[in-house]
């Protein structure tokens, strides 16, 4: 379930990330307002607050379900997990990509503008490829820090690795070596993640 967490809301934070850079950087002036504010409001909002506001909000109160049947009540748990999760990430995948953005020289976008491209197409093209380059060991921690904070989706009953953890502690003493079983669990799936984008970074590293 943490696997499954951290996979789907990766996928989402990194698509959500990237439209929101774009829009940071666009030429159109409330297009780059709400951009910012988004990034303002979603960086600066505790995890724990966002996922709360999505159960007992959206879900218990405004009745809005994305899932039906007889399973529904987890599903709709894990659903909307994973989509607080990726909007609370998106919003440093989206400074992480901005940065990389402001690494491109000038230049090349203004190249790509002599030859008729459109804002969108020169992004498209010529900048995020590059942007996305320079930005792979950041990406890489922030979906190692999307990792840990999926442990913040039990509060909402779903039933990943800290929930599960928590369900087999019975005394002081299983805290101690169960603890340790996690932890250590959480390393051997944060490690690989590390290791490999930190490879990427040195594959892909854009020459200067």
């Amino acid at each position: 379930m943490t696997i499954k967490l951290t996979v789907l809301s990766a996928i989402g934070a990194l698509v959500l990330g990237t439209i929101v850079a774009a829009m940071r950087v666009s030429p159109v002036p409330v297009a780059r307002w709400v951009g910012t504010a988004y990034v303002t409001v979603f960086r600066n909002t505790p995890l724990t607050l966002i996922l709360v506001f999505c159960s007992i909000g959206l879900l218990n109160t405004m009745r809005i379900e994305l899932a039906h049947g007889q399973n529904s009540l987890p599903d709709n748990a894990f659903r909307w997990a994973v989509i607080g999760l990726s909007i609370y990430t998106g919003a440093f995948v989206c400074e992480s990509l901005r940065s990389g953005i402001n690494t491109v020289p000038l230049g090349q976008s203004e190249a790509g503008r002599s030859l008729g491209l459109t804002f969108g197409a020169n992004l498209r093209l010529i900048v995020l490829p590059q942007a996305f380059r320079s930005v792979i060991a950041p990406l890489g921690s922030v979906l190692i820090a999307l990792t840990k904070n999926s442990t913040i989706a039990s509060a909402i009953g779903v039933h990943e690795a800290s929930f599960l953890m928590s369900e087999m502690i019975e005394s002081e003493a299983q805290l101690l070596v169960i603890g340790a079983i996690f932890a250590f669990g959480f390393v051997l799936l944060t490690l690989p993640t590390g290791l490999l984008f930190g490879w990427l970074a040195k594959r892909f590293e854009v020459a200067r």
